[in-house]
């Protein structure tokens, strides 16, 4: 086990794949940071072609302080201890400023699931950042990803299943899943 240790997604909308990929990562660690892409879409947007996701309000419907309750709510709710982990910004789109908000020392902890996961890892490894595989997926065996979430949310169907309880009650309770419908509905619509 490690001392320190990194992971870093986008989590618009923090799913259970996600938690799975965060909770192996925290089974290697004593203290994990988490950090959070696309902190602020216009700060932070994507620089990357094969960055997809980085750029619009619709793929982005989540602000920072949102997506850090979330995982923070989630992380207790799986008996993660509040001591063992922080959220911090992970500015991937400016690599230059990883380290003004990530630890140096840390073990880097990634699933490799596409051409964007491979090319952070290339930014890391630009970096000379220890970095850990924790497991190369294809795309059918990723499984759900945020995007088809927020898919399913814009279509009014069952989505629930596909996140932690906690998840669901803060999306619901703070009006995220009206905000994700009203975004879909008015970009469909024009």
């Amino acid at each position: 086990m490690v001392e320190t240790g990194v992971v870093f997604g986008r989590f618009q909308i923090f799913h259970l794949k996600q938690m799975e990929y965060v909770l192996a990562a925290k089974m290697r660690c004593n203290k994990l940071y988490i950090g959070i892409t696309h902190s602020d879409i216009v700060s932070f947007a994507a620089t990357s072609p094969l960055d997809e996701h980085g750029t619009t309000r619709r793929d982005n419907p989540m602000t920072y302080f949102e997506r850090s309750e979330m995982i923070r709510n989630a992380l207790l709710d799986f008996g993660v201890k509040r001591k063992e982990f922080e959220i911090i910004p992970f500015p991937i789109s400016q690599p230059d400023l990883i380290l003004q908000y990530a630890p140096r020392d840390a073990v880097y902890f990634m699933s490799l699931c596409s051409e964007w996961d491979e090319e952070k890892y290339q930014i890391l490894q630009g970096l000379g950042l220890n970095i850990e595989v924790l497991w190369r997926r294809s795309g059918e065996e990723k499984g759900i990803s945020g995007t088809e979430i927020r898919r399913l949310i814009a279509r009014n169907k069952p989505w629930q299943q596909h996140v932690p309880k906690s998840v669901a009650t803060y999306i619901e309770s703070h009006g995220i899943d009206m905000r994700i419908r009203e975004l879909n509905y008015f970009l469909e619509s024009c």
